[in-house]
């Protein structure tokens, strides 16, 4: 029987210049795209501080605490750390606390960190490139192949 290959060809740029080009321009220059992550982002973060948050909300959230690390990991922000861990602790305590009975309710110091981990995710993406993107999302997804990434809700894999 013949070993099947895990093979998988590279994808093939059918314009490097445009592609080289495109990575080196700031994101803050897409104002669209910039605009709309903005919006959903802070959506989120204010119902979950008035208490409405949802599964949902959590979700956007969640992508956004892990792209502040990724880019705090990158060297944007380096002087954040306990802000960038405080933010992360804080999301993890309210979604523990949530995901059971399906109400997220922030604490106050929980949402002065969270606060903090927005601002910062704003200003990080004000001043990054196209390509560091690119970068930040690569660290997250290996973060989250390689199951390093810290659970909300521990899965029961006694199935």
């Amino acid at each position: 029987m013949r070993k099947r290959s895990k093979y998988r060809p590279k994808g093939v740029i059918m314009n490097p210049m445009a592609y080289l080009i495109e990575g080196m321009t700031p994101v803050a220059r897409h104002d669209n795209f910039l605009i709309d992550l903005k919006i959903k982002n802070h959506m989120a973060m204010a119902n979950l501080t008035q208490g409405k948050a949802t599964r949902e909300d959590m979700d956007t959230l969640i992508p956004m605490a892990n792209f502040v690390e990724a880019l705090y990991r990158m060297g944007f922000g380096r002087d954040y750390a306990t802000e960038v861990s405080t933010g992360l602790d804080a999301l993890h305590a309210v979604g523990k606390r949530g995901a059971p009975i399906g109400r997220f309710i922030l604490r106050s110091e929980e949402m002065r960190a969270l606060n903090t981990l927005m601002e910062l995710h704003d200003a990080q993406m004000d001043v990054i490139t196209v390509k560091d993107m690119e970068r930040a999302f690569k660290i997250v997804d290996d973060e989250y192949k390689q199951r390093r990434m810290r659970p909300i809700v521990e899965r029961n894999h006694d199935r």
